[in-house]
């Protein structure tokens, strides 16, 4: 399996493709902008996109999922609990932050720690409360991956002062959930640089 790494947005949020060389099949981490620069990407490695991960449902995650649904007919994954805010431009903040408001319905819906097989790889979708009420994260214990969203950053976490935000559980989700994967796997955030859960678990302030 292969990463590559992308900023998109006004906000500058992550966005991963992941992608299997030998059949060209790839996913795509939370788009929350720019499809078509995205859309190019894969079409210059030649890769057809399979799905569309979203780790929870904030316009700065979503908003290329129609252009490039509408283009690949790639279908979209979240936990079941972030249902609600996805189709709700206010709650998803698409509408009074960005104006360019988005009710979105994914098309596979995730349980706590439901495991798929996508692109000849197993993936765990770990649901991670606090952030908003449906926040999740994805590993892939073949490839030491962790796709953490908003929910744990380098030496920090998302923010709790939002729909659905529940400030109780963002630590519990850290610490119970995350921090007890391999130290060794790596962290692939929202936003700013990777870490690993070693490192987060020395100085995470939600670890101490």
């Amino acid at each position: 399996m292969q990463l590559l790494p992308f900023t998109v947005g006004t906000v500058m949020t992550n966005c991963y493709m992941i992608f299997n060389e030998k059949t060209k099949e790839a996913a795509l981490i939370d788009p929350g902008d720019q499809a078509a620069y995205l859309l190019g990407q894969c079409r210059k490695r030649s890769l057809t996109l399979k799905a569309i991960l979203l780790t929870h449902g904030h316009f700065d995650h979503i908003l290329a999922v129609p252009a490039l649904q509408q283009e690949t007919h790639a279908p979209a994954y979240a936990a079941r609990a972030e249902r609600a805010l996805l189709a709700d431009p206010e709650a998803n903040l698409s509408g009074s932050w960005q104006r360019r408001p988005l009710s979105l319905t994914p098309d596979i819906l995730l349980e706590d720690g439901e495991t798929f097989t996508l692109l000849g790889s197993q993936i765990q979708m770990i649901l991670t409360p606090g952030h908003t009420a449906g926040s999740s994260c994805y590993y892939l214990p073949e490839e030491k991956w962790l796709f953490s969203g908003d929910t744990l950053f380098c030496e920090s976490y998302g923010r709790t002062d939002l729909p659905t935000s529940q400030p109780l559980e963002i630590g519990r989700s850290i610490r119970e959930k995350l921090l007890i994967l391999p130290e060794e796997t790596t962290v692939y955030p929202g936003h700013n640089e990777t870490s690993t859960i070693r490192h987060e678990k020395q100085y995470n302030p939600a670890a101490l």
